[in-house]
């Protein structure tokens, strides 16, 4: 018997990538009045999809473009089956946490701005100990990554189970216990009100005082004032961020003028390595809904990811 195409809307922008993949997944493009599926495109426009939803009664699932839902959290748990990208650009975002991690612990952050031969500096990452925040598909895409480099892992995540690669995997209520030793320290968590400020001042004063502090997450996973204080005291090591708290960060900031302070723009996953990824996503989703399988990146409206 063959499977009703799934009448799919693509808004606010009709992406021609995300128009073919939801077509390739068995769907049919139509308006969103008239739609039992939605892509959304645009990643922090929630008023805009709030006020679609309202003009849209038979909407049973939405599709969000990017990781991370904390702009549509008001959204959540209105009987609607929700999906965000997560897990979509762990790869790319993974490399990026790998490319930070390396760049810190061989001091390439000062010497890229050095004028002089200088000392020797650098530290291996090789055997060495990791922790890493978070136990999505970041993580497991960089503890693959890592795995060459026979380094003793340890995961914190909300639900204790085993991770791949790991050697051990704690609570939230651990995470004070597994900074002291760590060469890197890693945040690869989705943004909630528990994980807001997760690193602080004590969580810093904790680390090693050569460890790195890499955020491939969201900014506001760290208290900027405290990593900024403890990056001038030689508290730790050093951080190399690709997300900030402000974002983007003002030319006047402290953190720019740091030699252990690595910045990148948000860019661990750019729009052309996300495109082809996002589609693929939408594709496969459209496909399992019409089949009435699972979807792929459902969001827990109680958990806020």
């Amino acid at each position: 018997m063959a499977l009703r195409p799934l009448a799919c809307a693509l808004a606010p922008e009709r992406v021609p990538a995300l128009a073919t993949a939801v077509v390739d997944g068995g769907g049919q493009l139509v308006e969103p009045a008239d739609a039992e599926a939605l892509v959304w495109t645009d990643p922090v426009d929630a008023e805009g999809l709030a006020q679609l939803l309202k003009h849209a009664p038979d909407l049973r699932w939405v599709q969000l473009p990017f990781a991370g839902v904390d702009n549509f959290q008001d959204l959540l748990g209105d009987g609607r089956t929700w999906t965000s990208a997560k897990g979509a650009y762990a790869e790319p975002v993974a490399e990026h946490a790998l490319a930070l991690g390396l760049a810190g612990l061989r001091a390439l952050p000062a010497r890229a701005r050095a004028r002089e031969w200088g000392p020797e500096a650098g530290k291996r990452l090789m055997g060495a100990s990791v922790t890493i925040v978070g136990g999505g598909g970041i993580t497991r895409a960089l503890l693959s990554l890592l795995g060459p480099f026979g380094v003793d892992a340890t995961v914190v995540r909300r639900h204790v189970a085993p991770v791949a690669g790991a050697r051990r995997v704690v609570g939230p209520d651990q995470l004070h216990e597994v900074l002291p030793g760590a060469s890197l320290v890693v945040l690869t968590l989705a943004l909630t009100p528990e994980t807001v400020g997760i690193v602080g001042a004590e969580e810093l004063d904790r680390m090693d005082r050569d460890a790195w502090l890499v955020n491939v997450a969201r900014g506001a996973h760290v208290d900027t004032d405290a990593l900024v204080a403890a990056l001038e005291q030689g508290v730790i090591g050093g951080a190399a961020l690709d997300v900030t708290e402000p974002e983007p960060l003002p030319a006047t900031h402290p953190l720019w003028r740091l030699d252990n302070c690595l910045l990148t723009p948000h860019v661990a996953n750019t729009t052309e390595m996300a495109a082809p990824l996002l589609a693929e996503r939408v594709r496969q989703n459209v496909d399992r809904y019409r089949r009435g399988q699972d979807l792929v990146g459902l969001v827990d409206p109680a958990l806020g990811y």
